[in-house]
């Protein structure tokens, strides 16, 4: 276990699989103590078996629920002693949906997750970085090319990844007294189980449908860590990283 006056502790968000497994164990690498959160618990033991039992922790959590994302954090004190760093990446897609059939519920459904549950993690996790000694933290916020431009028939998905946005520089705004640092990154077509169907095609804003390349995901999980790791000197407002030839710049 990393000594007390040289411990980071990361929390990480969805943790149970695809980006979240690979930046938990990427930070861990990094000489994180990392409290791992997402709805399965068998998916999280299955990220805690990558990385040294001293050094995690697995917490089953819906990050809808205010009482369990206030338990996650208050566990993950309790624990480690502090909370340097939130990857806050816990999320959900969308069904594609002409706009005039999207159902109030899937609308929900994705908002509740997308939108409330990273505010809620973010909130706890700034009311421990700003009441901690020493103080301040970084909070890394997963994003979404669709936070810049959206996917055909993808309202509620595109809609709460904008909102993402907003609430990141709302945090870094509101966290600069308590050095408080709040960046996000915005992910394009990394190679998961959630991006499995571009290969067999994805619908285009022509109406077409093709298929769209992946990056590997060790190359978001090098971004996260610089992020995370960056000097108190500096910080990343926002990142993107994506597959170089997918339809993003050209989007539209």
């Amino acid at each position: 276990m990393v000594e007390q006056e040289a411990r980071r502790v990361a929390v990480v968000t969805g943790a149970g699989s695809g980006i979240g497994r690979a930046v938990a164990v990427g930070l861990a690498g990094a000489g994180f103590e990392v409290a791992l959160a997402g709805r399965r618990a068998d998916a999280l033991e299955e990220t805690a078996a990558l990385i040294d039992p001293d050094s995690c922790m697995a917490l089953p959590t819906d990050v809808t629920e205010e009482p369990a994302v206030v338990t996650l954090f208050d566990r993950c004190v309790e624990r480690f002693g502090r909370v340097d760093v939130l990857f806050n990446n816990a999320g959900v897609s969308s069904f594609a949906a002409p706009f005039d059939q999207i159902s109030l519920a899937d609308w929900r459904a994705v908002i509740d997750v997308n939108v409330t549950g990273m505010f809620l993690c973010a909130r706890e996790a700034f009311r421990r970085m700003r009441a901690q000694q020493p103080i301040g933290g970084t909070i890394v916020n997963n994003g979404s090319i669709s936070a810049h431009v959206p996917r055909p028939e993808a309202a509620p998905y595109t809609v709460s990844k904008h909102a993402v946005t907003g609430l990141t520089k709302q945090i870094a705004l509101d966290g600069r007294p308590h050095k408080v640092r709040c960046g996000q990154i915005d992910i394009g077509n990394a190679a998961s189980a959630m991006t499995a169907g571009m290969a067999a095609g994805m619908l285009q804003a022509d109406r077409s449908t093709r298929p769209e390349p992946t990056m590997d995901v060790q190359s978001v999980v090098r971004a996260v860590v610089l992020m995370a790791t960056m000097p108190e000197d500096a910080a990343v407002f926002d990142l993107t990283i994506a597959a170089p030839d997918m339809p993003f710049l050209g989007r539209g």
